[in-house]
């Protein structure tokens, strides 16, 4: 059985897609999931399931949508996954306060060609910073993520993938709900 850990995008924000945590607790587990932790108001799950992450994921935004009407973007990683991301990043040694530091999790590996794209133009957004490796783009925002241009939207539009992003803080806590250590 692995472990899961699951993002939805924009519950409990601005007031819409509220959905509280007991409740999206409670449909995970009727789905046959097992280990159901939240993390926060904000959509951050952990679960032990048979399945990959990307069909936990499904399963999860299939059931949002049927049972609660919402239509929510779910992004999965496995812990090994996860893991990975917190060992790996490759932004981690310009800041050590996790304000600054984010993750964006995007619903698969964007084409390479969107990669370098991004790359040229991020050269005019320093100090602040982007850097894509796999699945996840690394962001250092010295001025905090409220005021980058680095924003969900433009990576999504940027690199073709659906995009939900995460601070350092909260990486690192579901890393240790998930079990694993970079």
């Amino acid at each position: 059985m692995a472990t899961h850990v699951l993002l939805l995008r924009g519950i409990n924000v601005s007031g819409r897609n509220r959905l509280p945590m007991a409740d999206l607790r409670a449909l995970v587990a009727a789905l046959g999931y097992g280990d159901v932790t939240t993390y926060l108001q904000s959509g951050n799950l952990v679960c032990t399931g048979d399945d990959r992450a990307d069909g936990v994921a499904a399963a999860v935004a299939a059931a949002l949508s049927d049972e609660l009407g919402l239509s929510v973007p779910v992004v999965g990683r496995t812990a090994a996954a996860w893991g990975a991301v917190v060992a790996d990043n490759p932004l981690a040694r310009l800041d050590d306060d996790p304000k600054k530091l984010h993750v964006t999790f995007l619903e698969g590996v964007p084409d390479p060609q969107r990669v370098a794209a991004l790359t040229d133009e991020s050269v005019a957004f320093a100090p602040e910073r982007v850097e894509v490796v796999g699945a996840e783009a690394f962001l250092h925002c010295p001025g905090g993520y409220g005021e980058t241009r680095l924003s969900n939207t433009f990576l999504e539009k940027r690199l073709g993938r659906v995009a939900t992003t995460r601070n350092w803080r909260t990486v690192l806590a579901l890393a240790e709900l998930a079990g694993v250590s970079g």
